[in-house]
């Protein structure tokens, strides 16, 4: 018994200092966001901060793109990691390619990331300036702005860069798992290729597939460092939004930004209990 509590117990210490930091600042922005900030003379609880934040247009904007940069960059890393997963898979060359992939975006910082793609997509950038070598181009204005669009072409393209190695690898581990009698068995019956991949190998890593998308996606909705560099000056994604708002002077404004904070939190638990969720369904599946 005490075998199984000793690394719980050696852990104590540092985790009642952490998950007594955290709760503590989860229960101070609770508090602040329902009005009750005593420092700036607010001792009242009430939900309107909620209702306004809630009905404001730019805080809609702000929701709907954040939505709109997690969905597409997580489903298109998805999409494109599982091929890349299932071509290493099929390589005779696996292990060369497995280290390129994990060495260079995985170990990358998301910042330096960003100033990457920065200097790589701008209209003064490594790409417009070799379309202009290229005469594709007759100026370098004439590139197309992907970065701070109101798409947020920079942002998706950095975390699709940085994401799909991460799907391709948690993939590949249980396609290396996978028994090839499987399809081989369904090639001798007559399948084909892409028969034995929708038929046979998609099911059998969905699971998986869905837990990388929840990861991924809770990241990229909760991110600040991209979307603070390369994104819209309007609209902003909501960790931007609340960072600009937390930053105000006017301390007044200080109960809009914990209801955003609040909001983030929400969502954030929402996804760890879908995570949860789909892990036990991987448990279930494996067993």
């Amino acid at each position: 018994m005490y075998k199984k509590l000793k690394p719980y117990i050696m852990l104590a210490p540092v985790m009642i200092i952490i998950l007594g930091i955290f709760t503590m600042g989860l229960v101070l922005g609770f508090f602040q966001s329902l009005g009750y900030f005593p420092v700036i003379g607010l001792n009242d609880f009430t939900l309107k901060y909620y209702k306004e934040v809630l009905l404001d247009k730019s805080f809609i904007d702000s929701f709907k793109f954040s939505i709109y940069i997690s969905l597409i960059s997580s489903v298109l890393s998805v999409i494109i990691g599982v091929l890349l997963a299932y071509s290493i898979f099929q390589s005779k060359h696996k292990k060369g390619i497995e280290e390129i992939i994990y060495k260079l975006p995985i170990i990358v910082p998301h910042s330096i990331a960003a100033l990457l793609v920065y200097n790589m997509l701008t209209q003064s950038g490594v790409l417009a300036r070799v379309l202009f070598s290229l005469g594709f181009i007759s100026e370098q204005a004439q590139f197309p702005s992907l970065i701070f669009d109101k798409n947020g072409i920079g942002i998706i393209v950095t975390y699709i860069w940085k994401e799909t190695p991460f799907i391709a690898m948690v993939v590949y581990t249980v396609l290396s798992n996978i028994n090839e009698k499987l399809a081989e068995a369904a090639l001798n019956l007559g399948a084909n290729k892409r028969q034995v991949f929708w038929r046979i190998i998609l099911p059998l890593i969905m699971p998986s597939i869905l837990s990388s998308f929840i990861i991924i996606f809770s990241f990229s909705f909760g991110s600040f460092e991209v979307p603070y560099l390369l994104g819209p000056t309007n609209p902003k994604t909501l960790p931007v939004k609340a960072y600009i708002e937390y930053t105000n002077p006017d301390l007044t404004h200080r109960p809009y930004t914990m209801v955003i904070n609040m909001i983030l939190t929400f969502y954030s638990f929402l996804l760890v209990w879908l995570y949860s969720k789909t892990f036990k369904l991987i448990s279930k599946f494996n067993g």
